[in-house]
């Protein structure tokens, strides 16, 4: 009779193999990795797969990223403790949960267009000890100027160009982290941060697919 698999020791090898790839650089995106379990915010019938360095479906046409994606991400946005993060996109929760280890569940909002998606996300922060996390329903192409300004605007979806009101949403010397690009489906991770004058500096790094951001100044709903 095989083992069961043990998704402790599955996280950890995943964990392991993200280092060596040099995807997680720094020990607190290391250790955020390590404490979130994927196992609890992918859908049930993919639960076998959770620590497979994919993307996997969940409801309502939406994605949960591939963890080196995601990696990639937490470590351009170089976050610190206490820092206030707006994530746009919330779908299942697990880039959220991954956020409140990093700054504290109760310095993150993060914002989802489809009622029953963020509720589901709600739900399954709260069941891993991150019921603090904020999670709005809403446009995120619009930010969430009630709790303004961020530290950083963390996107999981992609967007034609960065939003306006993501610039004015930012602290000095704030940061976005978003997939751009004029493709619904192709993107490249933009890393912005907010000049002294309100501009923002924005460089350019990997290619990525997102699904897209969809809202008033994104993409078209279709």
């Amino acid at each position: 009779m095989s083992r069961r698999r043990d998704p402790a020791e599955d996280r950890e090898r995943l964990v392991e193999d993200l280092v060596r790839s040099g995807y997680i650089r720094s020990e607190p995106v290391r250790a955020a990795f390590r404490r979130v379990p994927r196992e609890a915010f992918v859908s049930p019938r993919d639960r076998n797969r959770a620590y497979v360095d994919t993307p996997l479906p969940i409801p309502y046409g939406q994605t949960i990223s591939a963890p080196s994606m995601i990696a990639i991400m937490l470590e351009e946005a170089a976050l610190k403790e206490a820092e206030r993060v707006l994530e746009v996109g919330a779908g299942s929760g697990y880039h959220a949960a991954l956020l409140a280890c990093l700054v504290g569940a109760e310095n993150v909002v993060t914002v989802e267009r489809i009622p029953e998606l963020a509720e589901w996300g709600r739900a399954n922060l709260a069941r891993a000890g991150h019921g603090a996390v904020r999670v709005v329903t809403g446009d995120g192409s619009l930010g969430f100027p009630d709790a303004a300004p961020y530290a950083c605007i963390f996107a999981t979806a992609g967007a034609p160009r960065i939003p306006d009101a993501w610039g004015r949403q930012l602290a000095p010397q704030g940061r976005i982290v978003a997939p751009i690009g004029s493709s619904r489906r192709e993107q490249v991770l933009a890393v912005a941060t907010r000049q002294a004058d309100g501009s923002l500096d924005i460089r350019y790094a990997t290619a990525c697919a997102f699904v897209p951001l969809i809202g008033e100044d994104a993409w078209p709903s279709q």
